[in-house]
């Protein structure tokens, strides 16, 4: 029996790269609210988020009239790390700019941890995977303008991959989508663990 497919998240990027691997699926948006004890980066740490946001949506499920038979909840974080430290989401322009700051002419990394659950077993598995992006060295105006323009405090590390002006990137290693916010690869191979 084919297993429903529920995406743990209201992001338009997520739904759109699922979308674009020919999922069929149904959103239920996550209520666990992402808290960080601190910024220092570890896998585990990020998963066990992607995990938490998995679980608020199993929660939903049990307690309402849903039935949790033969479904699988997809969450994901993603997170922005330059040099060991997590760049989280923004809390005003001011902060995005001065995260735009510090990835100029750095190279950071991207990692977005996606976890399964199935809602009738419990059982989760967890993959997160890492892409690289390397800025140009960038000037005041330029990350001034995009800030204001494009409002990036919604996404972590104060940009969105897919709307960034050219002069922004240098290079870029890995998975473009992962960067976006959920790497394909990742997702099929998680639900071809679950689906037999």
């Amino acid at each position: 029996m084919k297993k429903k497919l529920i995406l743990a998240s209201s992001s338009p990027r997520r739904k759109q790269i699922l979308e674009e691997i020919g999922l069929e699926f149904e959103i239920i948006t996550s209520d666990y609210e992402e808290i960080l004890e601190n910024l220092n980066f570890t896998y585990e740490k990020i998963e066990k988020l992607a995990y938490k946001k998995g679980q608020s949506v199993l929660k939903k499920i049990y307690s309402s009239l849903l039935t949790p038979n033969s479904s699988l909840i997809l969450s994901a974080d993603t997170v922005v790390v330059l040099d060991k430290k997590i760049l989280g989401k923004p809390k005003d322009k001011q902060d995005a700019i001065n995260m735009l700051k510090q990835l100029s002419g750095n190279k950071h990394s991207v990692i977005t941890s996606v976890c399964i659950i199935n809602t009738k077993t419990s059982e989760h598995k967890i993959l997160s995977e890492t892409s690289f992006v390397e800025f140009e060295v960038l000037d005041d105006k330029t990350i001034t303008d995009y800030v204001y323009k494009y409002k990036p405090l919604d996404k972590a590390g104060a940009y969105g991959i897919q709307e960034l002006p050219a002069c922004f990137v240098k290079k870029i290693d890995g998975s473009f989508e992962n960067i976006i916010g959920l790497c394909p690869k990742v997702v099929l191979k998680l639900l071809k663990e679950f689906i037999l």
